[in-house]
């Protein structure tokens, strides 16, 4: 799996990075099959902006979340993100099941 992290407006420190790719060991917990990832981290005037696209076998996973902390903001992207594997995963499994 490629990762991509970059900044808008914003340094993306060694702690922000191993954050995100913690987060995102989670999430493949759910999906084997992610090839790219992509995150975009960003501080608008008043919030910390994180978003990611995740680009797994024929689709895509997005999500953006804002929060006045950006570890919060991550954090917050990943419980989407997640939930979103999560029904990926029992999507995939679905259509498996029904060609049996």
């Amino acid at each position: 799996m490629q990762m991509n992290i970059s900044g808008k407006n914003i340094e993306i420190t060694e702690g922000l990075k191993t954050h995100v790719h913690e987060q995102f060991e989670k999430i493949s917990r759910h999906i084997h099959n992610m090839t790219n990832v992509h995150v975009i981290l960003s501080v608008d005037a008043k919030e910390q902006v994180a978003e990611a696209t995740i680009n797994v076998k024929n689709e895509q996973l997005f999500a953006k979340a804002a929060a006045s902390d950006m570890y919060a903001a991550i954090d917050s992207l990943s419980k989407k993100l997640d939930r979103q594997a999560v029904d990926y995963k029992n999507k995939m499994q679905d259509h498996h099941g029904n060609s049996e």
